[in-house]
């Protein structure tokens, strides 16, 4: 599923796993939903986690369209294995990735595969802001809410259907 930060959905049901299978891009909430039922499928226990992140590598037109470079409710993976619990951040595609030239997300069953911090160049890259901590089901609703109010303009082009042409991020992104 590739990496879409404008499809964001304001209907609490394209939240569902099933939903978000169907969809050929996603931000990164829907994709952690669906990799955390995707643990729960195959009996690794995981829920989903949210951050807020500073991205210092986001594109002008989505950050005018945010008004920052803040994003709130940045989706992640808790899981556990072998007694332990791992960070995973399910976000970007590997073709974003050279776009903005940041190292691929890899996890190893070792380790946290968070956003690095800088990117290949040396370039500050993501910063975790504030941890939401992690939960048996996402609380969309509160998320929605909290989006309406940070991203009126985001917002505004998802209701009204209105597609987006940003070529930091590949295709026009649909603004459903």
């Amino acid at each position: 599923i590739r990496y879409d930060p404008y499809a964001v959905s304001l209907s609490e049901a394209d939240y569902r796993a099933s939903e978000i299978l169907k969809t050929p891009s996603a931000f990164c909430v829907p994709k952690a939903i669906l990799l955390t039922a995707a643990m729960r499928a195959a009996g690794i226990p995981a829920a989903i986690g949210f951050a807020d992140v500073r991205n210092h590598l986001n594109s002008p037109k989505l950050t005018e369209l945010m008004g920052t470079d803040l994003f709130i409710y940045h989706g992640y993976v808790a899981l556990w294995l072998d007694r332990k619990m791992f960070k995973v951040t399910p976000a970007f595609n590997m073709e974003l990735c050279e776009r903005f030239g940041v190292r691929p997300l890899i996890f190893d069953g070792t380790a946290d595969a968070l956003f690095h911090e800088f990117d290949t160049s040396a370039h500050r890259h993501m910063e975790y802001v504030n941890d939401r901590g992690w939960f048996a089901d996402a609380p969309i609703g509160k998320m929605l809410e909290d989006f309406r109010v940070a991203y009126p303009a985001l917002v505004t082009l998802n209701t009204g259907g209105v597609l987006i042409d940003d070529a930091a991020f590949g295709a026009p992104q649909s603004g459903e």
